[in-house]
């Protein structure tokens, strides 16, 4: 027997307006959203009426959990010097910018030595240690085999000194910290853990920074090769970007694969922030593939403002420069 039309009102359990309409087939389903204003547990109803008057009546149960906050992610590498006071210049952007702080390693000139990260990082950066998740870099390691110095210096936030890698929660975003000055090749001890961490911490969003970079325009270094197993690992889980330095200037990627391929859908952005204000500027040579922002000559730090599923990031420049970059993107 066909009681067609039907007419339908979806009551979302929050006293906002029901959404209500009718059909006439049974074949296809009845679908309806809404977006709720306050988390919590709702009862949603749905009631049925034919033509002639009867109803019946569906309920569900929903859980609405709360947005995660948008936090903010700022930093760079090569970052202060016992010579210069262009640290002093980008810890003053620091000051007034709330937020996480990332290193990407190279944070002291001339060398790593603790002395030179109490006398000379410890008055700019190093008034924001509380909140610094630093990485290291080649200079780590000038005065000990094992950087000893750079982890009594920063202690517990730089995670296992046996390793100088480790991973954190921010935000909806699951942030992965790297050592691109020991193996990354392919069964390594590292790329094994970057794995098993990534598989460990499922979250959309996934941001890793190390310190040398796989992708570089820069004439003095360039791109790391060895660090492609690392990007493998990530490009795998489905990583949004990586941040790196060693090259003191500042470059920016589309999307790409592992072997530096532009991929829209599914590829990772890289940013070289070598820029902390610690030494002198590197050069560019003939832009590589992919490269879609290049500033040299002006220290900044990159800030990246990471919501759930989102991004946006801006290089700021220091006081009495204007070069900078901004722009957003989505997680896969």
């Amino acid at each position: 027997m066909n009681d067609a039309p039907w007419s339908y009102a979806f009551d979302w359990g929050d006293g906002s307006t029901q959404t209500a309409g009718s059909t006439t087939s049974q074949a296809t389903p009845l679908t309806a959203t809404h977006t709720y204003q306050t988390a919590g547990t709702y009862s949603v109803q749905v009631t049925v009426t034919d033509r002639d008057g009867a109803s019946g009546v569906g309920a569900k149960s929903v859980t609405v959990s709360p947005a995660a906050a948008t936090v903010t992610l700022v930093g760079a590498g090569t970052v202060a010097s016992c010579s210069s006071s262009g640290d002093e210049a980008t810890a003053a952007i620091l000051d007034a910018t709330p937020g996480t702080v990332f290193t990407l390693g190279d944070n002291v000139y001339p060398s790593g030595s603790l002395a030179n990260y109490q006398n000379c990082y410890n008055p700019s950066w190093g008034r924001h240690k509380v909140r610094t998740a630093p990485a290291l870099g080649n200079h780590e390691y000038d005065t000990s085999p094992t950087a000893a110095d750079y982890f009594s210096y920063f202690g517990a936030a730089a995670g296992d000194p046996t390793k100088g890698y480790y991973s954190y929660d921010l935000g909806a975003w699951h942030i992965v910290a790297l050592n691109s000055d020991v193996s990354m090749s392919a069964g390594s001890p590292q790329e094994q853990w970057l794995r098993a961490d990534l598989a460990a911490h499922p979250q959309r969003c996934t941001l890793a920074y190390w310190h040398h970079p796989r992708f570089s325009s820069g004439s003095t270094h360039g791109s790391m090769a060895q660090a492609q197993p690392l990007w493998q690992a990530l490009y795998d889980a489905g990583a949004e970007i990586v941040l790196s330095g060693h090259e003191h200037n500042y470059e920016r990627f589309a999307p790409q694969t592992p072997g530096g391929a532009l991929d829209l859908a599914r590829g990772i952005r890289e940013f070289v922030v070598g820029t902390g204000g610690g030494s002198g500027a590197y050069p560019f040579g003939t832009p590589i593939a992919n490269s879609e922002v290049r500033i040299t000559g002006v220290n900044g730090v990159l800030k990246l403002t990471l919501g759930d599923g989102s991004y946006s990031w801006q290089f700021i420049p220091v006081a009495g420069q204007t070069a900078t970059d901004s722009g957003s993107g989505t997680c896969h």
